[in-house]
C-alpha cells in the first residue's frame, strides 16, 4: 500500500482556473481557506494567485515552460549579447594573431 500523498503529482491549475478562483474568492461571502478546502487546493494558494493577478494582471500565470513576455525578450537579448561578445572575443584574436601578435600592437 502506498503512502497516500508520499507519490503524487503536483496538481497543476491553468490560467483561466486561477482567475475565476480568485473572482468567486473576492465575490463570495467564505474566507480563502475555505474556498481552498472545498476546491482540493493548498493552504495559501488564493492568496498567492491574487498577488500575481494584481502585480501583472494581462500576463498573469503564463504556465509551465512559458514566459512573460518581457521575460522572454530579456532572454533572448542576453543571448545575442553572448553571441555579439564570443564574437568580439574572435576578432579580437584574429587581429592579434594577423597584426604579428601583441609586439606589433605596442607601437614599435
Amino acid at each position: 500500500m502506498k503512502n497516500p500523498g508520499s507519490s503524487q503529482a503536483k496538481k497543476r491549475y491553468d490560467a483561466d482556473f486561477k482567475r475565476e478562483t480568485v473572482r468567486l474568492a473576492d465575490s463570495c461571502g467564505k474566507t480563502d481557506r475555505e474556498i481552498e478546502q472545498d476546491l482540493g487546493l493548498y493552504q495559501g494558494a488564493i492568496c498567492r494567485w491574487r498577488k500575481e493577478l494584481g502585480a501583472d494582471p494581462v500576463d498573469a500565470f503564463p504556465g509551465a515552460g512559458h514566459q512573460k513576455p518581457l521575460e522572454e525578450e530579456n532572454r533572448r537579448l542576453r543571448r545575442e549579447l553572448q553571441i555579439a561578445q564570443e564574437e568580439r572575443d574572435i576578432l579580437r584574436k584574429v587581429v592579434a594573431i594577423f597584426s604579428g601578435g601583441p609586439k606589433a600592437s605596442s607601437g614599435s
